[in-house]
């Protein structure tokens, strides 16, 4: 495999695993630390979803994702494409990226995984430059998950 085709982080949460569930699965919950207004949605897996990223100098920017699988506990999915930010380009005939959060007890809290694939389907023209941005996105987005649980 390709060394730029995955980013994956983890972080140990001092909490709950139904609250890390729910901080992932829970559509307003994954909003809130994430940086998208998502007050009134649900994920459910097979269905797109659309909402304005809140996230400072990203506003401009529509979040949209299509939720592929939901394993109670365990497993939370979507498809996505990365670094979608130039309102100018049609970002639907990309290939997107697999999104997969999981989650697993490791005393004395919640090991949350994210591994986002597929970055060898995003155009050659600007993989390097997405697959930059979102290494950085999930340094900081597992660090927003963890204040958002404290």
């Amino acid at each position: 495999m390709h060394v730029l085709d995955r980013i994956e982080r983890k972080a140990l949460l001092n909490a709950s695993r139904r609250q890390v569930w729910e901080a992932i699965t829970d559509a307003e919950q994954f909003g809130q630390w994430f940086g998208i207004a998502l007050t009134g949605k649900t994920f459910v897996a097979g269905q797109r979803i659309e909402a304005p990223i809140t996230y400072p100098g990203y506003e401009h920017v529509i979040w949209k994702a299509r939720i592929e699988r939901i394993l109670p506990q365990t497993l939370f999915s979507f498809w996505w494409h990365p670094y979608a930010v130039d309102e100018d380009v049609d970002y639907y005939q990309e290939t997107p990226t697999l999104v997969e959060f999981t989650i697993e007890d490791r005393a004395p809290g919640i090991l949350l995984r994210v591994v986002e694939s597929g970055f060898d389907a995003v155009p050659e023209a600007r993989r390097q430059k997405a697959f930059k941005m979102n290494s950085r996105g999930w340094d900081e987005q597992m660090g927003n998950i963890e204040n958002y649980l404290s």
